[in-house]
């Protein structure tokens, strides 16, 4: 095992050491390429608001995508959920942007074909995505449809013989200006049921159109979508899609990955804060020495440490393929809200300092606000628990 001091210093209950041997390397390797490659180009795209592409070649030598799917990575064996977990803790540790680019494509696009696909479809789409040499997006939340977009999906798919029509909108799309493969899913005109579709790159009618004026995740280019007669050909419908309850496993697993970001972002926030109270003096001392700084930091801590110990378990119940939507939801409900708490005590504890990006801290406090709502917000999350533990569904 590893000595204590090599830990990561807000891994306070040493948590890591629950990896094999194997999953830390990986995970050891995960954090010197963020540190190394992404951390320095992080600040200044955030500021100009742009995806730095020349990232998505970084990551094709960094052997880290595909961990999770059998036979199309580079890893042998899909990886553990709680190594999964971890990685995309880490990597928002860095950069929250920089993971969800990641998680987009790794895991919402690429699951998506992995579990809704045939096989035929897996070998067609995935080796190339593990490869990075396809980009994925996942098209769900429309511009008048987010927590209700279950039951009010406005998109609609018309089959046309061997071609399937689709007509209407997207919002909010991660990696959608400039990925090759983009899954769309669509309320089937005719058994009024969700459906996944495979668009790819140059097809007519699809365009993405950039929101510009984010405060939060600056380097994601989330787009607006509009289909306008956009044909699909039947095979490159998902098969194994044929309502929304399937789509709903989907999520059910990614839910998870954004409670693991939420929880890297406290870490990163943490850290941060934590450094700078040793260095900066006032008073003739360290602000370390401060009974109210070290109040927030030890909050700051328990906060880490609750939400990483319940995400722990959150792992081993998807490993042994028992987790539920309520276990994803109260996780994501739960550590988002923490997340919360931790990087405004960040932000404090850095005075005015936290407002200036070059200080990380304001990046972690904005970003954070996207990574609360995303994956469904923290009422309708709470609400599914809500029924799950009174089994009275409190929905509108």
């Amino acid at each position: 095992m590893e000595r204590l001091e090599d830990q990561l210093v807000a891994d306070f209950y040493n948590y890591e050491a629950l990896l094999s041997d194997e999953e830390r390397k990986i995970l050891l390797s995960a954090r010197e390429f963020m540190t190394t490659e992404i951390k320095p180009m992080v600040n200044e795209y955030w500021a100009k608001g742009e995806f730095p592409h020349e990232l998505i070649g970084k990551f094709r030598g960094a052997g880290l995508t595909a961990l999770s799917y059998e036979g199309y990575g580079e890893h042998p064996e899909a990886v553990s959920n709680l190594l999964t977990g971890m990685l995309a803790m880490e990597m928002t540790r860095t950069d929250a942007s920089v993971a969800t680019f990641f998680g987009v494509h790794n895991g919402l696009a690429m699951y998506s074909i992995y579990a809704g696909g045939s096989q035929e479809q897996r070998d067609r789409w995935l080796p190339a995505m593990a490869a990075m040499d396809k980009i994925g997006a996942f098209a769900m939340t429309e511009p008048l449809g987010g927590s209700d977009v279950a039951g009010g999906m406005r998109t609609t798919a018309r089959r046309d013989g061997d071609t399937w029509i689709l007509n209407g909108a997207k919002k909010w799309i991660g990696n959608a200006t400039f990925a090759d493969y983009v899954v769309v899913w669509a309320r089937d005109e005719e058994d009024n049921q969700v459906k996944g579709f495979v668009v790819e790159k140059g097809t007519p009618g699809f365009v993405a159109t950039k929101i510009e004026g984010k405060i939060a995740f600056r380097i994601v280019e989330n787009a607006e979508i509009t289909l306008t007669d956009v044909r699909v050909p039947e095979a490159n419908r998902l098969q194994r899609i044929n309502s929304f309850r399937d789509v709903a496993e989907i999520l059910r697993a990614t839910r998870g990955g954004v409670a693991w970001q939420a929880l890297g972002v406290m870490i990163g926030a943490y850290e941060l804060a934590l450094a700078y109270a040793k260095e900066r003096r006032q008073f003739g001392r360290p602000i370390a020495r401060f009974q109210m700084v070290q109040d927030l930091l030890v909050k700051s801590l328990g906060n880490i440490t609750a939400s990483w110990g319940m995400l722990v378990q959150l792992a081993k119940l998807q490993d042994a393929g028992i987790f539920q939507d309520e276990h994803s939801s109260l996780a994501k409900a739960f550590v988002t809200s923490r997340m919360r708490e931790v990087v405004a005590w960040s932000r404090e504890i850095l005075g005015g300092n936290g407002i200036v990006l070059g200080y990380d801290v304001a990046r972690f406090f904005a970003d954070a606000e996207a990574i609360y709502s995303f994956e469904g917000t923290r009422e309708m999350n709470t609400l599914i628990v809500g029924k799950a533990i009174t089994g009275q569904s409190a929905f509108v």
